[in-house]
């Protein structure tokens, strides 16, 4: 039987949590800052916790979690 393989794009963009929460960066910090304001570029930096309608994909694509 061969290894189930996780998605490696989803393996860099999503990570496990001390508790095992799925976490995930915020978008649109990548581009575009200056016209951003210092308060929403500091928000941007924070991970947070994965939708609960979306978990259910994302651990199907990272089954090793």
């Amino acid at each position: 039987m061969p290894k189930i393989k996780s998605n490696r794009a989803a393996a860099k963009r999503f990570g496990v949590s001390g508790t095992g929460r799925l976490r995930r960066h915020k978008a649109s910090k990548s581009h575009l800052l200056v016209h951003k304001n210092p308060k929403r570029r500091r928000r941007l930096r924070s991970e947070v916790e994965v939708a609960a309608a979306d978990r259910k994909r994302v651990t199907r694509l990272l089954p090793n979690l």
